[in-house]
């Protein structure tokens, strides 16, 4: 008989490879780089535009690059991605209580994305797109 117990090996670097809830876990923290990225990108664009129109318009020459393009549609995705998660997980972290019952997890979740798709209405219309 062995006095040492037992440890399970887990790889540092691909434990996340073995339940495909973890793969969409990882995949989700992940597009947060993505967010990241855009957000500093969004404030050097508010840097140049504070400097002047020349550095701004070079910012914008920037932003029509087929790289710049791509990067645009990738965050896109992913950002969309990170939301749809973070909607379905919804229920689970913010759980509603009236009386002894709980909410269903249909209602907290597409509450969320009734209210996402209002406020993205209402910033349409306040741009002047609709």
């Amino acid at each position: 008989m062995s006095r040492r117990p037992y440890v399970r090996e887990v790889s540092r670097t691909t434990w996340f490879f073995k339940h495909p809830r973890y793969m969409r876990y990882m995949a989700r923290e992940v597009t947060c780089i993505f967010i990241g990225v855009y957000t500093v990108m969004l404030l050097v664009g508010l840097a140049r535009l504070s400097q002047g129109q020349a550095p701004y318009e070079g910012f914008l020459a920037a932003l029509r690059t087929p790289s710049s393009v791509l990067f645009h549609i990738a965050a896109l995705c992913f950002s969309l991605y990170n939301t749809f998660t973070w909607f379905n997980v919804a229920p689970k972290a913010l759980p509603i209580q009236v009386g002894e019952e709980y909410w269903p997890d249909s209602v907290v979740a597409g509450g969320h994305y009734v209210v996402w798709a209002g406020l993205s209405l209402f910033m349409l219309f306040w741009a002047g797109v609709l």
